[in-house]
């Protein structure tokens, strides 16, 4: 049975939602230990009371739900305005035309379907219905080329660092910029309503946008800019082993296919022990440290590569990798494109992995 998507209304359906996240986010996940009730196997937060919650069923059990903090129902909370830097978009925008949007989750037995894509569909029928200008979430590291080509895109000063789910890009989509959702290919198009010269795009956009560097993605820099900024941090480097020796430039490009340079700060929690993430990251500048609890049993420099063994064994993380100085730069170098190149050119996944 194909599942079907419903508004989580009453208390037993906002519960059962609750139930579900505790499954997921807590007993496969190993996240939010600390602030979940073990007693009634529940995980809800303070959010939930003012959000729309949706949840899709296969008729027996839950298998996703999503949850979504419009700023028509209630003022957005000061952690979501801390955590996505809301306060210089409220400046601008109407907190009415502003949706955040966490906690989507999808069972094992539903990944892969187009599941996360119909959810999407009964948010954004929400979202052209009320004429929502900025759509803010996050994801991990791993995710980001997924939700860029959803059309989301990076804007923030510095990535997220949360004890419970460790490190986090921030993200927005501005659902009307009909043009940008046709250049990123997103999936989405169909979905959202065309309003032409009428589109609700904000005139403080490109400025809102600007200061975000700390996120150099490949999807969406031009391919020579991407590499040369690559180049050159590897060479600037303290130990500049690099990364791409006695490789081709075209197989340079091929490797760094769905990449991502991202700008850390000291303490930043980049791996989570047990996360499911199959990702390697490349020491571009700074420190890492790697970390059995509290014991640093490892330090990673320029040209050092975390992570590998998550990706070569396809297992969960096997320690915790924490930022030791601020301005550290990693590559995360796409899991997807790795096992790609594995089968269709094991030679240069040989050599890079070598």
């Amino acid at each position: 049975m194909k599942p079907t998507i419903h508004e989580a209304v009453t208390p037993q359906q906002r519960h059962d939602v609750y139930r579900f996240r505790y499954d997921i986010y807590v007993e496969e996940m190993g996240r939010y230990r600390s602030v979940a009730d073990h007693d009634q196997r529940i995980f809800c937060e303070p959010e939930d009371e003012t959000a729309r919650l949706y949840y899709a069923t296969d008729g027996e059990q839950i298998v996703a739900t999503m949850r979504h903090n419009w700023g028509g129902d209630a003022p957005l909370c000061a952690r979501q305005v801390e955590q996505y830097d809301l306060a210089r978009f409220l400046e601008e925008i109407p907190c009415e035309q502003m949706i955040v949007g966490e906690r989507f989750m999808v069972a094992p037995s539903q990944r892969g379907t187009d599941l996360i894509f119909r959810l999407f569909q009964t948010y954004l029928a929400f979202v052209n219905e009320h004429r929502i200008q900025l759509i803010f979430g996050d994801c991990e590291p791993h995710l980001l080329n997924l939700y860029l080509g959803m059309g989301f895109r990076t804007y923030a000063d510095r990535n997220v660092n949360s004890k419970e789910t460790g490190y986090l890009v921030p993200l927005v989509m501005v659902p009307e910029d009909i043009g940008y959702m046709k250049q990123v290919k997103s999936p989405f198009v169909s979905l959202l309503q065309d309003y032409g010269d009428a589109a609700n795009v904000p005139a403080c956009l490109p400025k809102l946008l600007s200061s975000g560097r700390v996120v150099l993605s490949q999807t969406l820099t031009p391919q020579k800019e991407y590499q040369s900024e690559i180049e050159q941090a590897i060479q600037l480097a303290e130990n500049p082993t690099h990364l791409f020796d006695g490789l081709s430039e075209d197989e340079c490009q091929r490797c760094l296919s769905k990449s991502n340079a991202i700008e850390c700060q000291a303490g930043d929690h980049l791996i989570k022990a047990g996360n499911v993430a199959q990702n390697m990251f490349a020491v571009l500048s700074g420190t890492l440290e790697v970390r059995s609890g509290d014991r640093v049993v490892d330090v990673c420099c320029s040209g050092d590569i975390v992570g590998e063994m998550a990706f070569l064994l396809e297992s969960p993380r096997a320690a915790d990798v924490y930022v030791a100085t601020d301005g550290t730069r990693v590559l995360s170098l796409s899991e997807s494109n790795l096992k790609k190149l594995s089968v269709d050119d094991p030679q240069l996944a040989a050599k890079l992995l070598l």
